[in-house]
């Protein structure tokens, strides 16, 4: 699943529309021309025209016809595109979830006796893969504060081996100083790896910032209609060959007819996110001139912890953020959430639809202790009229003071 086009000259608008469509997946055999979409290839046993037929195709098993474990060409296009969409990328694996993705990511580059430095404020499950999996394994895990940046070569011992970041984390929204904690990790020969399921690849390439694998819940925005589980994990030239190997070993995949709906959804990736990106800034903003609100945590606003990070490193924001109710308590936050007509209550996001959920964090920040102690909500916003959410807000607000 590696190649990309060495037309770099490409705007990643055109990037998601070419990406993956390679001729030899969309021809029609024995006519001319062939079909926009690669089709959906379904398959477990694969059929050799004879015994030596058979024992050839184990010697090169990346992207040829071997078993349907390894793929087909539906898979493959998905992962070609995702690879495209991050320049000095060498390849990509798919994973039937986002927590399958890291998974696979954190057992490649670790084994027993070494110690990960995991951001404070990680993902849930990535925290409990770190604490119920790893741990037992013999391998350490030791969580700084988001912020630390050039902090972190402090923390780094004889056998730290690998540096994961989560940016922005997706509950309390700090931005990382990516380039200075991959500086030090590529001195020191440190792997690092990040979720960058927030931006995707399309606000933030993280291999261009020297990232050595990058790791998408593709759940969210790349399918981006809450109707496939599945998850990435894109890594340059070094790294590629464990990522790809280890994968295998663990057999570890995604079905074809969900790589073909991602494929869908993948093509209007850039619309999606534009328009994410406005409705979430723009009720961010009402929400920060709203007197019930305490702070609104959104990357593109100075308010957010590592705003200046995301100035300078992303080329946009996506739809999820938060925000805390002054002086309330959960009764309240409740009571707001209850009430919203247009948010639905889920965990998940990156769909079309909006999402409200009540955050709770005291209890799995460790490195350095969440100061906010008002209640926070996060949000989703999905592609429904940023008016009509507006007004919904509006009128759940009222409800706090009724």
């Amino acid at each position: 699943m590696t190649g990309g086009s060495d037309d770099d000259n490409r705007k990643p608008e055109t990037r998601l529309s070419e990406a993956g469509r390679k001729a030899e997946w969309t021809g029609i055999p024995g006519q001319p021309g062939g079909v926009v979409n690669p089709p959906v290839w379904r398959a477990s046993t694969i059929l050799y025209d004879d015994v030596a037929h058979l024992r050839a195709a184990r010697t090169d098993q990346h992207q040829k016809w071997f078993y349907g474990r390894k793929g087909t060409p539906t898979q493959w296009a998905l992962a070609d595109a995702l690879t495209e969409m991050e320049p000095g990328a060498e390849g990509t694996m798919l994973f039937p979830s986002g927590v399958a993705a890291i998974a696979c990511a954190l057992m490649a580059v670790l084994k027993p006796g070494d110690e990960l430095l995991m951001v404070d404020s990680a993902y849930d499950p990535t925290r409990s893969f770190c604490e119920k999996m790893l741990r037992p394994l013999g391998i350490d895990t030791v969580y700084y504060d988001p912020l630390v940046g050039a902090g972190i070569e402090d923390l780094i011992t004889d056998r730290t081996r690998a540096i994961f970041m989560e940016s922005p984390g997706s509950l309390t929204m700090e931005v990382q100083d990516v380039p200075a904690i991959t500086a030090i990790a590529r001195d020191r020969g440190i792997v690092t790896m990040i979720d960058n399921t927030w931006a995707t690849p399309l606000f933030f390439q993280a291999l261009g910032h020297d990232v050595d694998i990058s790791i998408l819940a593709c759940t969210k925005y790349i399918c981006g209609h809450s109707d496939v589980m599945m998850g990435s994990v894109t890594a340059n030239a070094a790294l590629w060959p464990k990522i790809q190997s280890t994968a295998w070993m663990f057999g570890q995949m995604s079905s074809p007819d969900d790589a073909s709906l991602a494929l869908r959804g993948l093509r209007t990736l850039a619309l999606r996110l534009k328009q994410h990106q406005e409705s979430a800034l723009a009720i961010a903003q009402w929400l920060a001139q709203r007197p019930e609100v305490g702070t609104v945590l959104h990357p593109a606003l100075p308010s957010c912890p590592g705003y200046e990070h995301w100035q300078r490193d992303f080329s946009g924001a996506s739809g999820l953020f938060s925000f805390s109710l002054r002086n309330d308590g959960d009764s309240e936050r409740t009571l707001f959430i209850d009430s919203l007509r247009h948010f639905g209550i889920g965990y998940s996001w990156g769909g079309y639809e909006s999402l409200a959920l009540p955050v709770d964090l005291h209890s799995i920040r460790t490195a350095k202790k969440w100061t906010v102690q008002e209640p926070l909500i996060r949000l989703h916003i999905g592609l429904e009229n940023c008016e009509d959410l507006i007004e919904d807000l509006e009128q759940a607000f009222r409800k706090l003071h009724e």
